[in-house]
């Protein structure tokens, strides 16, 4: 008889980071791209690298709104009074040359005029007609933008495989660049497996459940950015999960299903997959999500996550995100991770790489510690909506006692 284990081994399964290895080294970027507008590129991902056309600044400006002077006229002691000669304005700049013993009156961005390679601050400065008065404690060169300071011709302004934010439209606008290549948009087609769910909008029979996987992974799929193929609700019958599977394989980059991966006599998709395509893994010492599927069903990539809600978020948030992120062409980028202090006792077995649900914030002593959600078991969804991060303990590690450091997760916006 076999006896009780008091952890969470399993020789059967990978650990996180071969099963993160795996999906690596058997998944390459999509090579479509396409030309779109910058105002339609935002949160696409650039094709080929993006280099500057024109220097930025493109001429020699001030950083503050003050009085453009020569820096031979600073006083060594005491101080001197310059003659204001004119105004340079942003877009209207003060055309003829200053002599020495004389000044502009300069505002932020406005073209330094010829004769002046310093910036007084207003504040600083006292006025009397034409007539200004600078003191010592000024500094050659200051408060002026030299050419090119942010930006140089032929300088990479944004690379290959960057998914494209805001801030980066907008440097590109100011270079001028009104389109630019993208990687086209991944297609990923996904459904939910098991005679005991119900869909939203139906009552559901004795037995059943809401489908909120679906719902979990249309809005995270969203976020990414990619055309999605929701085909609902497949039921626990192998003809149609294999139709399922080749009419999703047909179109699309990747497949994603939630349930029927575990090892129950109606959980047919791994067997399916062994026959219309292939297993990479599908075990992983991971927790929650112990039952995560990864192969290949002709040319798409599969992932067939676990059916309780807390492990389809985990399974996601941790492999799938990473690789759709790798076939959509980004580049590629470990989550945050830093200690804190845990307010929580913890409770854990060893065996498994565990991401528990917590709670990130800041103690009556305004120090930044992390709390349980309470229960951890893999069906508990509130705790997903009730927490901020993941705390995430070692495979060896067992129960954590309130006041040790532990290693938290921060989620981003995909959780």
């Amino acid at each position: 008889m076999k006896l009780p284990t008091c952890d969470d081994y399993d020789p059967n399964s990978i650990s996180f980071e071969q099963a993160l290895r795996h999906i690596e080294e058997d998944l390459q970027p999509i090579v479509s791209q396409e030309q779109v507008a910058i105002r339609e590129a935002v949160d696409r991902v650039l094709a080929e690298d993006v280099l500057a056309r024109i220097n930025v600044p493109a001429y020699v400006n001030s950083a503050m709104d003050g009085y453009a002077v020569h820096s031979d006229d600073l006083p060594k002691e005491r101080h001197v009074q310059l003659t204001m000669v004119g105004v340079s304005f942003a877009g209207k700049p003060f055309a003829e040359v200053v002599a020495k013993g004389q000044c502009v009156r300069i505002f932020t961005g406005a073209m330094l005029p010829i004769g002046t390679d310093t910036v007084i601050m207003q504040e600083h400065v006292t006025v009397q007609g034409d007539q200004i008065t600078i003191t010592t404690g000024n500094q050659i060169g200051q408060h002026v933008r030299a050419i090119g300071e942010d930006l140089t011709v032929g300088q990479t302004i944004s690379g290959r495989g960057r998914l494209l934010s805001p801030a980066d439209i907008g440097l590109l606008a100011s270079q001028g660049i009104p389109e630019v290549k993208v990687k086209r948009r991944l297609r990923v087609a996904f459904f939910s497996t098991g005679d005991e769910l119900c869909a939203i909008g139906k009552i559901p029979d004795i037995g059943q459940i809401y489908d909120s996987n679906r719902y979990v992974l249309y809005t995270a799929l969203t976020q990414l950015g990619v055309e999605i193929m929701d085909m609902g609700i497949v039921r626990d019958v192998p003809a149609e999960l294999e139709q399922a599977f080749l009419v999703a394989a047909k179109e699309n980059d990747a497949i994603i299903t939630s349930g029927g991966v575990s090892v129950g006599d109606a959980d047919y998709v791994t067997e399916i997959l062994r026959r219309i395509g292939q297993i990479n893994f599908w075990k992983i010492a991971v927790k929650p999500g112990r039952p995560l599927t990864f192969g290949k069903i002709q040319q798409a990539a599969f992932f067939g996550l676990p059916g309780n809600p807390v492990s389809a978020i985990n399974t996601f948030y941790q492999f799938v995100q990473p690789a759709l992120r790798r076939l959509m062409g980004q580049d590629s980028r470990k989550p945050v991770q830093f200690e804190v202090t845990c307010a929580s006792n913890l409770t854990k077995r060893p065996g498994r790489l565990e991401f528990q649900r917590g709670i990130l914030k800041h103690n009556d002593n305004q120090e930044l510690v992390v709390y349980s959600t309470g229960k951890q078991g893999p069906g508990i969804l509130s705790s997903m909506s009730q927490a901020n991060c993941f705390i995430v303990l070692p495979i060896d590690c067992g129960n954590v006692a309130v006041g040790n450091k532990v290693m938290v997760e921060p989620f981003n916006r995909l959780v």
